[in-house]
C-alpha cells in the first residue's frame, strides 16, 4: 500500500509540473492559428487588389456616411460588435468585400477570443488600419502630413513591411472593422490592441508577414475577462505618450 501511494504522489508531481506546459502549449496552438487568419485576411486583401486594379479594399467608419458616389455596402467587412444583432450575425462577415476570397467566418475570429452575447460567439475579433482603404483620417483629423493608403502604389511609395493592415482588437473597444489610431493623439487608445496572447496582440503588415506584440504598460493590459464589465471611460487612465502607444504608431502610417 505504501509504495502504491509513492506512485500515487510521483504521479501528482508530475501531472503539476506538465499542466503549466500543456497549458503554453494550447495557448501557443492558438496563437498560431490566430497569425494564421490574420495571414489569410492579408492574403484576402491582396487579391481583391489585383481584382480592383491596384485599389486598396474599402475600410469604412460605420458611425459615419459613405463617401460621396460610394456604396454602403463596400467595405470589408460588416457588423458593429457592440450590437447584440451584429455580434453573432454571420451575414455581417458574409458581406463584406473580402468574404469571397476568404469564405470562412471562423477566419474572422481569433481562437483565444472567449466573448459571447445571448451565449454565441462572437463573430469576429479583427479590426483593419483606419489609414488604410479610406480617407476619413485627413478630414476627420486633419493630419493630412501623414498617409493616407487607398491604392496599392501608396503602400509601395511607404513601407510596406512596416505598416500593418489587421489586427487583433480587444473585445473592450471592438465595434466596425475600423481600428482608429490618431497620430495627433487626441485620442490615444480610443480603440485597444487585445491582450489574449500572454498580453500580447497579433497583426499583420502590408508586405504579408504577420508579428506578435506585447503590451508593456499595465494600463494596457486590460484582461479580457473583464472586458464584458468596463466601462470605455476606463481607457482615460492610459497614459498618451507610453511605450505600447508609441509602438503602434511607429508602424500605423508614415509622413
Amino acid at each position: 500500500m505504501a509504495e502504491l501511494l509513492v506512485v500515487i504522489a510521483i504521479i501528482a508531481i508530475l501531472a503539476t509540473l506538465l499542466l503549466p506546459t500543456l497549458a503554453n502549449a494550447k495557448a501557443n496552438s492558438k496563437r498560431v492559428a490566430c497569425m494564421q487568419n490574420l495571414k489569410q485576411l492579408e492574403a484576402a486583401s491582396q487579391m481583391y487588389v489585383t481584382d480592383s486594379l491596384g485599389i486598396l479594399v474599402p475600410n469604412l467608419d460605420e458611425q459615419l456616411p459613405p463617401p460621396a458616389g460610394l456604396a454602403s455596402t463596400n467595405s470589408w467587412v460588416y457588423g458593429n460588435m457592440k450590437s447584440l444583432t451584429d455580434a453573432t450575425n454571420l451575414p455581417e462577415i458574409m458581406s463584406g468585400l473580402l468574404y469571397p476570397y476568404i469564405p470562412q467566418t471562423k477566419s474572422y475570429r481569433c481562437p483565444s477570443d472567449i466573448t459571447e452575447d445571448a451565449g454565441a460567439d462572437r463573430n469576429r475579433s479583427y479590426a483593419m488600419n483606419a489609414w488604410i482603404g479610406s480617407d476619413e483620417m485627413e478630414t476627420l483629423y486633419s493630419e493630412q502630413s501623414y498617409r493616407v493608403f487607398l491604392k496599392e502604389s501608396d503602400l509601395a511609395a511607404s513601407s510596406p513591411a512596416s505598416t500593418w493592415v489587421f489586427i487583433d482588437e480587444h473585445p473592450m473597444t471592438l465595434a466596425d472593422g475600423w481600428f482608429l489610431v490618431t497620430m495627433n493623439d487626441s485620442k490615444p487608445f480610443s480603440r485597444l490592441p487585445a491582450s489574449r496572447h500572454q498580453n500580447g496582440y497579433c497583426l499583420n503588415f502590408a508586405d504579408g508577414h504577420v508579428e506578435l506584440h506585447h503590451l508593456f504598460t499595465p494600463q494596457a493590459q486590460v484582461p479580457e475577462s473583464q472586458s464584458q464589465a468596463f466601462a470605455i471611460g476606463g481607457l482615460s487612465n492610459i497614459v498618451v505618450f507610453n511605450s505600447d502607444w508609441i509602438s503602434l504608431k511607429q508602424i500605423t502610417t508614415s509622413p
